[in-house]
């Protein structure tokens, strides 16, 4: 059974993307199952850390971008909405080009939180990253809480 409470249009993902960091990135939403969602970034000047290899940080904005997005499409955006609570990542291998791909699985999806496993990997397949995303579900006219 799918998780989704709207299925994912990757077109409409992609264009959501359009003046955000995801677009300065070249993050790309590019496929999904019953139970995950995948996105890409490239790996070039505009991710690299200054010794030419994937910089962490954007590895963590990929990560975010597709976990966040995943919780978005689980909810009734009528009467909900998510926000990151928690991210963390621990970096397996460097990646100097190429494009790497994301791939969001839950872990628990609940009333008023999502864990989300994500899993990078290059081109060839080898893993770089893995991290982990809580998100907050928020009723729609709720604040988000203070931090």
């Amino acid at each position: 059974m799918s998780l989704w409470h709207t299925q994912p249009d990757i077109e409409q993902l992609n264009a959501l993307q359009k003046n955000t960091i995801g677009e300065v990135l070249d993050i790309r939403f590019e496929a999904f199952s019953e139970d995950s969602l995948s996105a890409s970034i490239v790996v070039d000047h505009r991710t690299h850390q200054p010794f030419g290899l994937l910089h962490g940080g954007a590895s963590v904005v990929l990560a975010e971008t597709v976990g966040s997005m995943a919780s978005c499409l689980c909810i009734d955006p009528q009467k909900f909405y998510c926000v990151g609570l928690e991210i963390n990542a621990n970096h397996l291998r460097g990646i100097r080009g190429g494009r790497v791909t994301a791939t969001a699985k839950p872990v628990h999806i609940g009333r008023s939180t999502h864990v989300w496993d994500i899993r990078l990997s290059s081109d060839e397949g080898k893993a770089s990253c893995i991290s982990r995303l809580t998100m907050a579900v928020i009723p729609l006219g709720q604040d988000v809480p203070s931090r």
